[in-house]
């Protein structure tokens, strides 16, 4: 309950850790990032390999699903190349029953020759089986054997020779957790070409290597092996092969499958759900439904809202005449740091809290990782992968919480991408504003149907926001951020009756609560900033309206005017107080405005200058236009640099500003 689980591998790229009693004996659990295999070199599957070589773990416990046993074996022969201590635990044993699949658990210790622990997570007793297993292992009661793969006799014969030659030269007595054959896999790597192993042992270890004596040997050894047939391409093929071979004969002894066809209702669905017909309709009905539910559901907590900070407010006014605290403090106070703080609340809360379920259902579903699936194609063509796509409709939700899901993706230029360009996608903060403006003036101006184009026009406004994350993506591959789409492999887990309890808790406090905590951080100071810059003046002029004329006559340029501008930039705390700042500046008040007559803000900005094209350059800009606070600071954390976060504020700013522009100049020509 305390970590984000997911329904794919991948989903975590960072150890978490937690600790446990079992015995009397306070164990330190260390979770490392989900994979499939450890022969290629993704982010997630080299820090669980240096975890798992390095970290010094008494026990190494390899989950697998009992539903594919076979396939997830693959990853267990490889952990057991890299150290002994292994328990073999075999989940989902309630999934396997349902699909009549039996699993003959001891049978599968003798084979593999480790403990082997069949367990349902949300049954305990299971997991109390486990956590004696890895007791009785950790304390010497149960000492694993386990049956390696052995490999064809040119293969082990090639890696028995380089191995001997490595012990030579890498001092491995005294070194307890290395000396059970670990030097064999260090030889297998190498012939695989994965030199880097070396540095890591260097830097993880206190051995000493000699580097140009292994160089020299592992090239001997690898031109014994082409000499035979087996060049460096070729062996790593060989290797798996050898592998998944020996699994295949492992589950065909303990595996009883009575239906086999227990995976048919799945394909099935995924026949659709993935075709290139249905796939990407259905996912944009289903996001649609999602926004829908996540607009009108939100009115009415965001009113009862509002109605209990007004209440409230109107009793800190009367406390503060009571306690006659100076006019002015007790107006900072209220009407600048509460009322932008109760504003940001109001608006942000109720999306948030259903958006993120309704998102968090579909992951625990296991429809997100067919979302990748079916756009996967089409971020290929931008040098990118289909994950990004998770992250993008995060960033419906939330920006922030779009960033941090970043970290799905494996490779780290395509994570900076994704970082870079979440910010297209407008959050629940931007759309109230936007469904605002095209209400007023494209619903307003066309009569019958209007509610239909009005909708379109944001639909639009999204779709434009979307390519441009295509484009913006292709040309920072192509320039700052060079390479090519790394290969993407995800599994289209089984379809799971989702899990309500989790489902809300992993919504409320590890996405929106949290997004909500960094929101407040920087809406306090902000409302405290806005109120100054209403109610201090400089020869009769407030500061706000010098800065607005400051940005006026660029602002005029975009087709917009200063007060926009500037409401935008004031803005940057959260995009929810951009409307209230500019009705602020309009009506000439001293407080944020605060009003739910649609026709009365139309009346206001008309009377301001707003025309159809200030109102589709407001849209544009609205989705366009550098991150809020909140994900500036997540994008600061996520990277560890200023660069990205500057050019994370600088990209979509820029693309902004530039299709302002045009349309602005394209809509004058056509009018003169």
């Amino acid at each position: 309950m305390h970590q984000h689980t997911g329904n794919w591998p991948g989903k975590t790229v960072a150890n978490a850790t937690g600790k446990a009693v079992i015995s009397n004996k306070e164990f330190l659990f260390v979770d490392i990032p989900g994979t499939y295999s450890l022969m290629s070199n993704s982010e997630e599957e080299e820090i669980a390999r240096d975890y798992i070589c390095f970290g010094n773990p008494d026990a190494t416990v390899v989950v697998v699903d009992s539903t594919c046993l076979e396939r997830n074996l693959n990853l267990l022969f490889q952990i057991m190349e890299m150290t002994e201590n292994v328990i073999l635990c075999v989940n989902l044993l309630d999934e396997a029953k349902k699909k009549k699949i039996k699993i003959d658990l001891k049978k599968l210790s003798q084979n593999l020759g480790i403990p082997v622990v069949g367990t349902t997570a949300k049954k305990k007793k299971t997991l109390e089986n486990l956590k004696q297993t890895i007791y009785k292992v950790c304390i010497g009661e149960i000492i694993p054997k386990p049956n390696k793969v052995i490999y064809e006799k040119i293969i082990e014969d090639a890696i028995g020779e380089l191995k001997q030659s490595l012990e030579e030269v890498i001092k491995l007595e005294g070194k307890g957790h290395y000396e059970n054959d670990f030097l064999r896999w260090v030889a297998i790597k190498l012939i695989d070409g994965e030199n880097k192993i070396l540095t890591s042992i260097k830097k993880n270890t206190e051995l000493e290597i000699d580097y140009p004596k292994i160089t020299k040997k592992v090239e001997e050894v690898r031109e014994k092996l082409k000499n035979q047939g087996i060049t460096e391409k070729n062996f790593k093929d060989k290797i798996v092969s050898n592998i998944l071979y020996h699994s295949e004969e492992i589950c065909k002894k303990v595996c009883i499958f009575e239906n086999e066809n227990y995976t048919y209702r799945d394909r099935k669905i995924d026949k659709i759900l993935t075709s290139k017909a249905f796939g990407i309709p259905i996912m944009i009905i289903f996001l649609a439904v999602i926004f829908w539910l996540t607009i009108v559901g939100s009115n009415y907590p965001s009113n009862i809202l509002f109605s209990f900070f007004r209440w409230v407010q109107d009793k800190l006014i009367e406390l503060a005449i009571f306690i006659k605290a100076p006019e002015w403090l007790s107006n900072m106070l209220i009407f600048g740091v509460y009322q932008t703080l109760t504003w940001v609340i109001s608006v942000m809360l109720p999306p948030m809290a259903i958006f993120f379920p309704l998102f968090t259902f579909l992951e625990d579903l296991g429809y997100l990782p067919r979302i990748a699936f079916n756009t996967d194609r089409f971020f290929k063509k931008a040098c990118c992968t289909g994950k990004q796509m998770i992250t993008m409709c995060m960033g419906f939700g939330c920006n922030a919480c779009g960033v941090t899901g970043c970290r799905i993706i494996d490779s780290p230029r395509e994570r900076l991408i994704a970082i870079l360009t979440n910010n297209f996608i407008p959050c629940n903060g931007r759309f109230p504003f936007l469904i605002s403006v095209a209400t007023i003036f494209i619903a307003g101006a066309y009569g019958g149907g209007s509610s239909v184009l009005a909708t379109l026009s944001v639909i639009s406004i999204i779709l434009i926001g979307i390519f441009l994350t295509l484009i913006v993506s292709k040309v920072l591959s192509k320039t700052i951020l060079k390479g090519m789409p790394s290969s993407f492999v995800l599994e289209l887990p089984p379809y799971r009756k989702p899990q309500i309890g989790k489902i809300l808790v992993r919504s409320i406090f590890d996405r929106t609560l949290f997004i909500l905590m960094r929101a407040i951080k920087v809406a306090a100071p902000a409302g405290l900033i806005i109120w100054l810059l209403a109610n201090i003046g400089i020869n009769g002029e407030t500061l706000l309206n010098i800065i607005a004329n400051f940005f006026d006559p660029f602002a005029k340029i975009m087709g917009l005017d200063g007060y926009i501008l500037t409401a935008f930039v004031l803005g940057i705390p959260a995009n929810e107080i951009v409307l209230p700042i500019i009705l602020m500046c309009y009506l000439k008040s001293n407080m944020l405005i605060d009003m739910e007559d649609i026709f009365a803000i139309g009346q206001i900005l008309r009377q301001n200058g707003w025309t159809i094209i200030t109102a589709i350059n407001v849209m544009i800009f609205t989705v366009l236009h550098f991150p809020c606070a909140t994900t500036l600071l997540t994008i600061k954390k996520e990277t560890g640099s200023l660069k990205w976060t500057l050019l994370s504020f600088i990209i979509p700013t820029a693309c902004g500003i530039v299709i302002c522009i045009l349309t602005n100049f394209i809509y004058n020509i056509c009018v003169v």
